[in-house]
């Protein structure tokens, strides 16, 4: 079984985990930074009119993270693919003492 890592590794990581983080702690620290509201509704008043939306939209935060997600997921498909076949172990017989 190849644990080497190849460039295809180290860059579907790279870009799997920095979409992750980007999705959760960049943007939202973002959110934090733009201020009231920190939900991911806008706000309406009693009339119903919208008065506060949030600064990043939480679908554009959900489609990065689930994007890095489902590069992780590629990756895994290729590195079952491209995994080669372990060869046959011989037997041994154990004896317990």
């Amino acid at each position: 079984m190849n644990t080497q890592t190849d460039i295809v590794d180290k860059v579907a990581l790279a870009l799997s985990g920095a979409l992750v983080v980007i999705g959760t702690a960049v943007l939202g620290t973002v959110e934090i930074l733009a201020g009231q509201p920190y939900g991911a509704a806008p706000v309406t008043n009693e009339a119903g009119e919208i008065v506060a939306t949030p600064a990043v939209d939480p679908v554009i935060r959900t489609g990065v993270v689930l994007a890095g997600l489902a590069v992780l997921l590629l990756w895994g498909v290729y590195r079952a693919a491209a995994a080669e076949e372990a060869p046959e172990r011989e037997r041994r017989d154990v004896t317990a003492d």
